[in-house]
C-alpha cells in the first residue's frame, strides 16, 4: 500500500465526519423549535420532609407492629441468616470490630457507642438507640434508614429474615431485653 492510498483513506474518514456534523448543524436550523413559554402540563411533586436522618418514605410508613414481627423470626434461623453479616461483623464476646464494628451486646446500645471504632458522621450523630424498632427499620435497607452511613449492605426484605436476625443480636448479649 502506497501513501497515495493511505491519504484517500483518511480524506474520505475525515469526509465522513464533517458530513455528519454539517448535516447535523443543518438540521438544526431547518427544523429549529421554540420552546414553549409555558409548559404543556404540571408534573405536581409532594415535597418529602428529611429529619434526623430518616428517609421521608420510611418516617412516612405505617408504624410497624413489632410484637407481631417478631413471632416471625426465631434465634436458629437468625444464625443463618446473620452468615451475610459476619462478613463486616464479629457477634462473639470480646470481638474485635472488622470492617463493621463488633455487634455483641448491640440491642439496648446507643448508636455510634463503640469507642474504638471509626463511625460514619451520620452514625455518630444519629443519637438514637438500638430498639428493636430501630434495627428493624435500619435492617430493612441502612442507607436509606441512617443517611450517610457508610454501611453498604442491601438489606433484608423479609420480615422473617429481620425477625430473626434481630432475635439473634438479643440473645448474644450479657443482658438480652425482653421481647415485645
Amino acid at each position: 500500500m502506497d501513501s497515495f492510498e493511505i491519504n484517500k483513506i483518511i480524506a474520505a474518514v475525515l469526509m465522513v465526519a464533517l458530513l455528519i456534523i454539517g448535516i447535523g448543524k443543518i438540521s438544526d436550523l431547518i427544523f429549529y423549535v421554540e420552546e414553549p413559554k409555558t409548559p404543556g402540563y404540571i408534573v405536581e411533586v409532594e415535597q418529602a420532609v428529611v429529619s434526623s436522618g430518616i428517609d421521608a418514605t420510611m418516617a412516612n410508613e405505617e408504624k410497624i407492629d413489632i410484637a407481631a414481627m417478631m413471632e416471625l423470626g426465631d434465634v436458629a434461623s437468625g444464625e443463618k441468616v446473620f452468615k451475610k453479616c459476619a462478613a463486616c461483623h464479629s457477634i462473639n464476646k470480646g470481638g474485635k470490630n472488622n470492617i463493621g464494628p463488633a455487634l455483641y451486646n448491640v440491642v439496648g446500645r446507643k448508636i455510634g457507642a463503640i469507642s474504638d471504632y471509626k463511625y460514619s458522621k451520620a452514625f455518630s450523630e444519629y443519637g438514637k438507640e438500638w430498639t428493636f424498632e430501630e434495627l428493624n427499620g435500619y435492617l430493612i435497607k441502612p442507607a436509606k434508614w441512617i443517611k450517610g452511613t457508610k454501611m453498604s449492605f442491601a438489606g433484608l426484605r423479609k420480615e422473617k429474615d429481620r425477625a430473626s436476625v434481630i432475635k439473634y443480636l438479643n440473645q448474644n448479649s450479657d443482658n438480652p431485653l425482653p421481647l415485645p
